[in-house]
């Protein structure tokens, strides 16, 4: 495995400090700040820990430290405290309009057969009506509780 070497310059040895003192962080941002201090072998650090002893001290495994410093030589300072940011991107299926034809579906009168709509029969009517290409009912519940038409609750007296 390749082995990185953490060099931190005063102002982030001083930024880590700050940030790990105040506690006003994410832990997963805190942890990853002190693993950086102890893994640091610049001129500013009196004492270097070994990863061993740091897996120790802060209960995590050794693969996060060579994760943490892989990130901070290869990406940078902010990635290796924070993470990447993420790049998926979630298409939304329920739009506006979708979200009104299904509520004035759902305030409809039953299909034959049964009592009243479920969130399958629901799902599957928007697709038959062609107002998506699929979706599915855990979409469709999310859509009814935000306009509060959860099919939950007992309409019947």
């Amino acid at each position: 495995m390749k082995k990185y070497k953490v060099t931190l310059t005063q102002e982030e040895r001083k930024e880590l400090e700050a940030l790990s003192n105040k506690g006003k962080r994410a832990a997963q941002t805190m942890l990853n700040a002190l693993i950086l201090l102890a893994c640091d072998e610049g001129e500013y650090q009196i004492e270097r820990s070994i990863n061993e002893t740091i897996a120790s001290v802060l209960n995590i495994s050794m693969k996060t430290i060579d994760r943490v410093k892989k990130r901070f030589i290869e990406e940078g300072f902010d990635v290796a405290l924070t993470g990447k940011a993420s790049t998926r991107v979630y298409c939304r299926k329920a739009d506006g309009d979708f979200e009104a034809h299904l509520v004035a579906l759902s305030c409809s009168a039953a299909p034959e057969g049964h009592k009243r709509w479920t969130l399958r029969l629901l799902a599957d009517k928007v697709v038959e009506l062609d107002y998506v290409d699929n979706i599915s009912y855990e979409t469709v519940r999310r859509v009814l509780k935000k306009t509060s038409l959860s099919l939950g609750k007992r309409m019947d007296g």
